[in-house]
């Protein structure tokens, strides 16, 4: 019964895809799902694009080791989403473009967005690989599959709703996904976990004073998650083009600040039900088996199963956005460049995106069948992302005297040093490469911008003006 609501689920993502399909005129719907998106929508699309595997199985997963201290990941998640809809989400709406580098062209110049296209390319993609290969983990756990077959078959499915309409569809699939997992973990996993284990005391019985201790996860580890995931959050692409898609400034803002609450309420639920994980099924070997090990522990056949597809869902929505973002980048940042000539709106540039679209589901796929570490590969793509491009994109916005040799150095000696830093230390997992990255950006930024030419005025008031709204598509909308 398990199987087959897993199945139903599955088909049912391909038809709202294809729904997808129908609603795609030109290339602002396909990528940006036509800029249309009200406080419902927005919210569940962008709820479910944040709150992934790592959210979800590993939340759960955290619980299960250090109780409700668990919760800080997905923490640190909803406070960047809550920081970047209050502050920032407005402005982005306002900007009308579809990607990050994009923004930094508008207010940098050509050659501070091409070095910047090519860090976020490297994220997007990263993290596509590595939410492939998530949800082949549980394709195989699901199916007994052997992880080749397992993730082919969950990458041909995200592949094929994505390509079909783009953001649109992506879009559909999530609040379809939103429903489901909030249903699944919120609704039903949560109490009955909590209850099967004797609530509150039957938690700490099993694990000790250490059970409600905000802090026993450790406040080096609080502050780490922070730093990545916070801050990530703030500039990523698959993140901002969530933004773009909102109908204004205005959905951006409460409909995103909605979000991030739903976001600390999903972290505190996937902490207890972990914690209460360990009084259902103690002594897990793996604490990322304790999702699917408390499920299949607590609840009846088919309900299991509906709890398993949120755990899909939230897995597959987060892969889907970052293979959008991904061939978005890939295709208006680093090829149109090359291009002398600009596209209209239309057919022929739905075409375009979703040939890209396809190509690059190919390229994950590929890429997620030879990846073996895949929370290494995840950290390198977050701390490259944030040491490289958190401060020229921060800067950029709120300093008007930042220029664009300081935004070009910043976004190189934050990377470099990242890097470096990261190969010195021989941890990918340190603190050290974030910091190191982030210092050099930060004094670098500020240096170098202060040493060179202030922006030309006109270039100045041309941006001011984009911020508040008053110019509408970016003057570069080239497609292959």
């Amino acid at each position: 019964m398990d199987i087959a609501v897993i199945i139903v689920y599955l088909a049912g993502m391909i038809f709202v895809g294809y729904l997808g399909k129908r609603r795609v005129k030109n290339q602002t719907d396909y990528l940006v799902a036509g800029r249309r998106l009200g406080p419902f929508m927005y919210m569940g699309t962008l709820s479910a694009l944040v709150l992934g595997g790592a959210s979800t199985i590993g939340g759960v997963g955290l619980g299960y080791e250090y109780g409700i201290s668990g919760m800080w990941l997905v923490v640190a998640i909803g406070c960047g989403i809550l920081l970047l809809s209050a502050a920032l989400a407005p402005l982005v709406q306002r900007l009308r473009v579809f990607t990050v580098s994009q923004v930094l062209d508008l207010r940098y110049g050509a050659k501070a967005s091409l070095v910047s296209g090519v860090v976020m390319w490297m994220y997007t993609l990263m993290l596509s690989a590595t939410s492939t290969i998530a949800y082949g983990t549980i394709f195989k756990v699901l199916l007994d599959l052997d992880r080749v077959p397992a993730i082919l078959l969950g990458g041909a499915i995200v592949l094929l709703y994505s390509a079909l309409g783009g953001m649109w569809s992506v879009t559909l699939t999530d609040i379809v996904q939103f429903v489901v997992t909030t249903v699944g973990l919120i609704l039903i996993l949560l109490p009955v976990s909590f209850v099967k284990a004797g609530g509150a005391q039957g938690i700490a019985d099993r694990m000790g004073d250490s059970a409600f201790e905000l802090t026993a996860i450790g406040g080096g580890t609080i502050v780490t998650y922070f730093v990545i995931y916070f801050f990530g959050l703030l500039i990523g692409q698959d993140i901002w083009q969530r933004v773009f898609t909102a109908r204004s400034p205005k959905v951006a803002r409460y409909a995103g600040i909605g979000c991030g609450v739903y976001c600390l309420i999903y972290a505190v639920a996937g902490a207890l039900i972990g914690a209460s994980g360990r009084v259902i099924v103690p002594g897990l070997a793996n604490r990322d088996d304790a999702y699917v090990s408390i499920a299949e522990a607590a609840l009846p056949p088919g309900l299991t199963g509906l709890v398993l597809a949120a755990a899909l869902a939230a897995v597959m929505s987060t892969a889907s956005g970052s293979l959008i973002a991904t061939a978005t980048v890939a295709r208006q940042d680093l090829v149109a460049p090359l291009r002398k000539h600009q596209t209209r709106e239309g057919g022929d540039e739905v075409a375009g995106n979703r040939y890209y679209v396809m190509a690059f589901g190919v390229v994950v796929i590929v890429i997620a069948i030879l990846i073996k570490d895949v929370v290494a590969a995840l950290t390198i793509a977050y701390d490259v992302l944030v040491g490289g491009l958190l401060v020229p994109i921060i800067g950029g916005l709120l300093w008007r005297r930042a220029t664009a040799q300081g935004a070009l150095v910043a976004i190189v000696l934050g990377t470099v040093g990242t890097l470096g830093t990261m190969i010195y230390k021989g941890d990918i997992y340190a603190n050290e490469p974030i910091y190191v990255g982030l210092g050099l950006a930060v004094i670098s930024f500020v240096v170098v911008s202060l040493l060179t030419p202030a922006t030309p005025e006109q270039k100045m008031l041309a941006w001011e003006r984009r911020k508040r709204g008053e110019i509408g598509q970016p003057s570069r909308e080239v497609g292959a």
